[in-house]
């Protein structure tokens, strides 16, 4: 199996005050260092099927249940106080 079927990612669109691509450091997406983004790390990590999460996206393993993915989109969708838009590739 190859890397890239062995894994799913969500990729996140964050509104721009959030956005991991600013030169400023507390606007780093998943890594910003607000309470809230780290409380909402500490969440996903907590999923086994979770393998790694950068800036602006959450990888996880090729295995993982469909059920788990839609419900991690729709928690991501929640928080429309950061995320715009979540997309699975």
């Amino acid at each position: 199996m190859t890397g890239a079927a062995a894994n799913r990612t969500l990729h996140v669109s964050f509104r721009p005050e959030w956005d991991p691509g600013a030169a400023d450091r507390e606007r780093r997406g998943f890594l910003a260092v607000d309470p809230r983004v780290r409380t909402l790390l500490k969440i996903l990590i907590s999923y086994p099927e979770v393998r790694y999460i950068l800036p602006d996206r959450i990888s996880l393993d090729a295995a993982c249940d469909p059920r788990l993915l839609e419900t991690i989109v729709r928690f991501l969708d929640r928080q429309d106080w950061l995320v715009k838009s979540v997309a699975l590739r």
